[in-house]
């Protein structure tokens, strides 16, 4: 494969971005491009031994910042690594596109600059993937779309019932509305809204769930707007960080805690490797013309790495061209209010 690496993308561009892509090459031998200054990408890379490896270096002479504003470096930043890189993909030099930089930017580039919307889809959809046991599951929206419309949802439950056949290889997978209650009067008028609409498309919706049953493992697919569904993926991930915190602190409060502690490390590591985002590294932007990949701004290699692993999977799942195939099925919600 060719996959577009932004190298300037991470709160420490470009250490684990290199890193992570070079890991990533010596595993899969794929096609590697670093977009970014190259005089940095190359003094990273010679730390590197790349030999055998096709890892190649693409000029950018701009970067996006975390604290650039979404709506302005679309135009003012023509020349950004996530604008080469993502061009590079609507150009078909490369396969796919990974960043761990600004999700705000690089949404609004890959949706009103380079790739542009797939055809009928009225708004892309943030998404973001957790392990739930030996299975993973794929929330979205998470941010895209703070107000929706139930036509969205519609089309977010397709886009990620789609990715979750084609890339994370679950059959049939089990489709559910985020809500405040799993019985079908509880939420709101969108919620409602959405009810009805999920019910009448090609999907295997099981209805509500609530935060407690996501991690319960009963749904694969978990829609929400963009406003809910962000609330929701920092709680998880803040909930996580709280509980091995307060493991750790709780472990050295004794000397028969932390001889059990040590006893138990394997187990707890076991754990963490379950809710640690960095084993999935990124999640897709759905329904833009292109793959794109989005991971954490502290991304480290490894996180990098299997970030370039979500890319391959997508890639191979052709989900941009399921979705478009999926969406033509259903007219009703494609042509939607946009």
């Amino acid at each position: 494969m060719r996959i577009v690496v932004d190298a300037m993308g991470s709160d420490e561009c470009p250490v684990p971005d290199v890193a992570g892509a070079v890991m990533a090459a010596q595993e899969w031998n794929d096609a590697l491009f670093l977009v970014g200054d190259p005089q940095r990408v190359r003094q990273e890379l010679d730390r590197h031994n790349t030999r055998g490896l096709n890892v190649e270096i693409v000029p950018a002479e701009q970067q996006i910042l975390m604290t650039d504003k979404p709506g302005v470096v679309g135009q003012s930043k023509p020349h950004s690594s996530m604008h080469i890189g993502m061009n590079m993909v609507k150009d078909n030099l490369a396969d796919a596109f990974v960043t761990a930089g600004n999700t705000g930017a690089a949404m609004a580039i890959a949706t009103l600059f380079t790739l542009r919307r797939i055809q009928g889809v009225r708004r892309p959809a943030l998404s973001s993937i957790f392990r739930v046991g030996t299975q993973n599951l794929i929330l979205l929206d998470i941010g895209a779309n703070a107000d929706s419309k139930p036509e969205w949802l519609g089309q977010f439950a397709m886009m990620g019932k789609i990715y979750a056949q084609q890339a994370l290889g679950i059959q049939n997978p089990r489709v559910a509305l985020l809500s405040n209650g799993e019985e079908e009067g509880k939420g709101n008028q969108l919620i409602h809204e959405a009810q009805a609409l999920l019910q009448s498309l090609e999907l295997r919706f099981i209805g509500n769930v609530e935060p407690k049953d996501v991690f319960r493992g009963q749904a694969d697919v978990v829609v929400a707007d963009g406003f809910v569904g962000n609330i929701a993926v920092k709680s998880f991930e803040a909930a996580a960080s709280l509980l091995f915190d307060l493991i750790r602190t709780e472990i050295k409060s004794d000397l028969v805690s932390t001889m059990g502690g040590l006893l138990a490390r394997r187990a707890f590591r076991r754990v963490y490797k379950q809710v640690d985002p960095f084993e999935v590294g990124g999640a897709p932007l759905l329904g833009v013309n292109g793959v794109v990949i989005i991971g954490h701004g502290r991304s480290n290699a490894r996180a990098v790495k299997n970030a370039i692993r979500q890319a391959r999977l997508a890639v191979e799942g052709r989900i941009v061209e399921h979705i478009q195939a999926g969406l033509e099925k259903h007219s009703d919600i494609k042509m939607g209010a946009g």
